[in-house]
This record gives C-alpha cells, structure tokens and sequence, in this order.
C-alpha cells in the first residue's frame, strides 16, 4: 500500500479528530524516523516528549520482549513484580511516598483531583471543595482534566464542566492568592507550561504558593507530564526549584512508548485520601509497563541523562537565542533543558510542515510557538543538524 492509500483508508476509518501531516511513519532509529518511502526526518518531537530514549533501543526493546514471552496482564486484582520494583524506584527518584499506575497522563490528572477532593473531604466532613487552576494551562482530554484546563477554546463545547474549578494566571502569586478561600482544597499547574507556550514557573511563584498551601492546608497538585522524566535536566522539573508538591502527575516519557501514566503523593496526603474502593483500574500497572518503566528508570540513572540534558539543554538555548537574533520573524526564545520554545510572528504550522520537506520534525504550541522536544539523547551535532535544517525554512519565508 502506497501513501497515499494508506492515508485515504486512515481518513476513512479513524475519527477525524486529529489534523495530520501527510506523513506515514514506518520505523525508526536513534533520533531518526524514517517514513513509507524511507525518508530520513530528525526528531525535535519525539512523539511530543515521549520517546526520551530515541526509537529501536536495544536495551529497552530487549526488557519489553522478554516480559511479552513472560506475563502480560493479572489485573489488580493480584502482585506482580515489575510494577512493583518500578514504583519503589520512582518514588525514591521522585522523593514522593505512594504511587497508582495509570494508563495516560489524562488519567493521572484525574486521579490527583479525586485525592485532593477526598483528601478535603475526610478532613472537612463534607464535599463542594474547589480548585484552583491556571489560565493558558493544559492537562488532558477527560472531562475532569479539561475541567482544570485552562484553554476556553477546548472547555467550550463541553461545559457544564466539573464545578468548583477557579483560573488564575501563571507566575501571579497575587491572583492565587485572591481566589483562595475556606472551599479551597488544591491549587494545580505546570511546573513547566506546555502547550500554552513554554512558560517555566518562576522560583517566587513557586516558593509563594508553597507557602500558602502550607499555611491553609491546600494540596499544591503539580504536573510533570511533559516536563518531568529528565525532561528539564532535573528528573522532575520541581526539584530545580526545591519545592515539593504534595501531589505530582507523570507520564509520557515514563514508559517512552508504552502507554502509562502515574500519581504520586507524600504519605500525609495518601494516609488521608483515596481507600479501597475509591479508585481502580483495570490495565494500570500491569507487568508489561512494569518493566517498560522500570527499564527507562534504570536508563536514566545510569546514563546520567540530566546531566546531559542540562549540557545538550545550554547548548541548544544558545543556537536558538542566536535563530531570535538573525530573523525579524522570530521574537522570542523561552525554555529549559530540553523542552525549549521560539516565539514566532508567521504561523508556526506552516513553518513545521516546510521543515517536515527538509527532513525536520519540529511540533507548535500554541498559535505562535515553536516547540522543541527532541530525544533526551540528542547530541550537539543534532542540534547543528536541526539549526541548518529550520534556517533553511526560514530563508525561504
């Protein structure tokens, strides 16, 4: 079946609800895709900070075949040894106490509402507790997440959302402060935002609405689902601030292909929180992402991957800040590590279809953001390669 086929039968049989480039990827290696016609592409995606270890890694590859020979699926319902020997080792990379397997990051975020909500509700005695969240922000697809997602464009068609949910703005300690009162049970953001444009928090705002959960006994909820996993040269991005939350949510490159997601908590809030009954699910935590997690959290420590980051992460910066010097159409540069983003005043899905012709994957956020969020295993010739590859497409616009 040639492209094209395949792309009508897609559109035939899938819901449209995705606007895809006209590209069939067939397999990969490294940072490279490669797609139907044996096209090379460069990863600055990496299926949208998923794929920290590149494609067709020997070692991860190997860890998934031999549980697939061994044990796939128990359900809950039973032990199983991977998924176990994997939380113990996130919890202690993450300093967090607990820790529930999901299947997505969408799941995750709806699971760290369900903690706060029950959290506030054996403290108080009663329900109707609201949250706190940021406008610009984005944390899934499900209703409770798009309840906390702060986009109108995306809530609209689905309201009436879940109640009790009250935007601030990013990085405003004062506007958090002045929705906060006696029904407040969680304030939840980003610690980087994502697809409202590459905004790392602040360390004031951080430090301040720490605080000020601490001292009104609010769940501080922040989600490391396209930040954390090394991602900001940190294992998780809070930890370059020093301010612990209460709650944390995970998942894209923490099984680096293998769907997963997690929520993790401190003892406090878990001794306090969701009981047997309260929350399930039937696929969370099998053996199989087990394994797929424990492996990726075996690589990463002994590869010193946020070490490299940080170093791969400043080099990267520089070549962009230098990209915002040499053309008019770029105005801006933000990010850390390597989740990096190029204000830019063209539109930025034209800009990343013409690099997709040059052989460059490169994904937006937002109306007028670039986003990079390659492989966490990029080297700096990568980056020399993706710089020559996107000044290409902007000379020609």
């Amino acid at each position: 079946m040639n492209k094209n086929e395949t792309i009508l039968q897609a559109n035939d049989a899938l819901l449209h609800v995705y606007n895809r480039f006209p590209l069939v990827l067939d397999h990969g290696d490294g940072v490279y895709l490669y797609d139907t016609d044996g096209k090379e592409y460069l990863d600055f995606a990496s299926g949208i900070a998923v794929m920290a270890f590149g494609y067709n890694h020997k070692e991860y590859n190997d860890a998934l075949k031999a549980q697939i020979d061994k044990l796939l699926h128990t359900s809950n319902l039973y032990y199983n040894e991977p998924v176990i020997r994997a939380a113990k080792e996130l919890e202690k990379i993450s300093g967090m106490d607990r820790v529930f397997f999901t299947n997505s990051g969408a799941e995750a975020i709806e699971g760290a509402i369900k903690t706060a909500k029950k959290y506030a509700y054996t403290r108080d005695g009663h329900g109707g507790h609201e949250i706190i969240a940021m406008n610009h922000s984005f944390h899934g697809r499900t209703i409770g997440a798009l309840s906390v997602t702060g986009n109108e464009h995306y809530r609209e068609p689905f309201n009436p959302l879940m109640p009790g949910v009250k935007f601030a703005d990013f990085n405003d300690f004062e506007s958090v402060e002045a929705l906060v009162n006696e029904n407040t049970c969680a304030i939840i953001f980003e610690t980087i935002q994502g697809e409202g444009g590459i905004y790392p928090a602040t360390e004031e705002f951080m430090k301040k609405v720490r605080a000020l959960c601490d001292e009104k006994d609010i769940l501080l909820i922040l989600d490391e689902i396209q930040c954390g996993m090394g991602r900001s040269g940190h294992m998780f991005a809070w930890q370059g601030y020093g301010v612990k939350p209460d709650i944390m949510t995970s998942a894209k490159a923490l099984g680096c292909g293998v769907p997963v997601g997690a929520f993790l908590m401190t003892q406090r809030v878990a001794d306090a929180s969701l009981v047997p009954g309260d929350h399930g699910t039937t696929y969370g935590g099998n053996p199989f992402v087990g394994a797929a997690v424990e492996k990726v959290l075996e690589l990463m420590e002994r590869e010193h991957i946020t070490a490299h980051v940080q170093k791969i992460g400043a080099f990267l910066g520089e070549k962009l800040d230098e990209l915002v010097e040499k053309y008019d159409c770029l105005s801006a540069h933000r990010g850390v590590g390597l989740m990096h983003g190029l204000v830019c005043n063209k539109k930025v899905g034209e800009i990343s279809a013409k690099a997709l012709e040059k052989g460059l994957i490169v994904i937006t956020a937002g109306s007028d953001v670039l986003r990079f969020v390659p492989p966490l295993i990029i080297e700096e010739k990568h980056v020399d390669e993706m710089i020559a590859k996107l000044s290409e497409v902007l000379d020609e616009i």
